[in-house]
């Protein structure tokens, strides 16, 4: 597991250079823009509706004394509490809404690595990538809220709230790095295959989606270009995994980020 974090982390090394080699910039125009409009309307949601949150929750004081500086905390805590709620809802909501997008930028890269067009063994087309990502957003999103809430829990308890953040951290990356690894499976599997092939690699999903919520930390670059990084190494990993094993494939471009 520790390795295959590792290695879906190595992966973006080389991701920023594939993109500009294969000239994908271009299919990633709309997602970007997908993403920096998601991102504001969650970063001014969070600014406004704390002080209303703050002061709620600041009820709880009933002496005067200290009433100020307990209403300041409060809202901060709010805010801090929306935000990331709303960078759970964020990720899935871009990623959704981009999968159409996403599926030229796997299928270059395929062919790229592999030396044949990429083909479709499942029937696809524009709703339909549609209407999966959507599906996949919203399983992973009641998964990772499912896993989230008793994690916070634990949060409560003195010691093991240090190892809940980092659980809560690596909940969170798989759940991204599944649905970046899904643009490229979708074409070779059926909804419930791609799910069990990615719990499989769940590793490599784990160290796709660290480098999303890293890129994330980076301030508005990274929104930008959270989806063509992050996307673009876990094509790289899907089509390593499709076609590993396939002996009349040859991976001469790839041996420097082979992931076997």
């Amino acid at each position: 597991m520790i390795q295959d974090i590792f290695r879906g982390l190595q992966v973006y090394t080389d991701a920023y250079g594939l993109i500009s080699k294969l000239k994908l910039w271009k299919y990633f125009v709309i997602p970007v823009i997908i993403s920096v409009v998601v991102f504001a309307m969650i970063f001014v949601s969070a600014y406004g509706l704390s002080d209303n949150l703050g002061e709620w929750m600041a009820g709880i004081w009933i002496w005067e004394t200290g009433k100020a500086t307990f209403t300041a905390i409060s809202t901060f805590i709010a805010g801090i509490v929306i935000f990331a709620i709303g960078l759970i809802l964020y990720k899935h909501i871009i990623m959704a809404l981009s999968s159409p997008f996403m599926s030229p930028v796997s299928e270059k890269i395929e062919a790229y690595f592999t030396g044949k067009p990429a083909k479709n063994y499942v029937s696809t087309n524009f709703s339909k990538q549609l209407v999966r990502g959507i599906r996949i957003g919203l399983r992973n999103l009641s998964k990772e809220l499912l896993y989230t809430l008793p994690i916070l829990i634990l949060k409560l308890i003195p010691v093991v709230n240090i190892f809940s953040t980092v659980l809560l951290f690596l909940v969170q990356a798989y759940y991204a790095g599944f649905a970046n690894m899904d643009y490229t499976l979708e074409r070779h599997f059926k909804y419930k295959e791609s799910v069990a092939f990615i719990r499989q690699h769940r590793g490599l999903a784990i160290g796709n989606g660290i480098g999303f919520l890293l890129l994330l930390l980076i301030p508005v670059v990274g929104v930008i270009l959270v989806l063509p990084l992050s996307v673009t190494s876990a094509s790289v990993i899907a089509v390593d995994l499709l076609f590993d094993d396939d002996e009349e494939i040859g991976f001469e471009p790839f041996d420097k980020i082979d992931l076997s």
